[in-house]
């Protein structure tokens, strides 16, 4: 795969066992994978490397997903990388405030890897064609 065009993703994920599978199964799949362990970190790595999208987990330390996903959403520098939250909180209020602040997809942690991976490509493709 050309590098210049190999699509970046940022993993926000403070669950290193969880963020590490992730990252080999999209690495195997030809994606260039950037892992961050909090939110802020996660918030800073955003702007800096500007991936194409992100994975991104809602209970993290430093800085909640929620708060993450309005920063990211309200910087006009950023704010078209798609966002996937990925979570263990399957709560409506949780599913409210992610639609609230523009998350692109919600999915609850324990669904198939292949349904992750198919939503990850569908918003990639759709970003392409914008």
């Amino acid at each position: 795969m050309n590098h210049s065009n190999q699509k970046r993703i940022l993993i926000i994920e403070d669950n290193v066992t969880y963020s590490r599978m992730l990252q080999i199964r999209l690495e195997s799949i030809g994606y260039r994978v950037l892992v961050a362990m909090d939110g802020l970190q996660g918030l800073n790595l955003a702007q800096k490397e500007r991936p194409d999208l992100i994975i991104l987990d809602l209970m993290l330390p430093e800085m909640g997903g929620h708060k993450v996903c309005r920063l990211i959403k309200f910087d006009s520098k950023i704010k078209n990388i798609p966002i996937v939250i990925l979570t263990c909180k399957n709560m409506t209020k949780d599913v409210e405030l992610a639609i609230e602040n523009h998350v692109d997809a919600f999915i609850v942690k324990g669904t198939k890897t292949e349904i992750l991976l198919n939503v990850v490509e569908k918003l990639l493709r759709k970003r392409k064609e914008t």
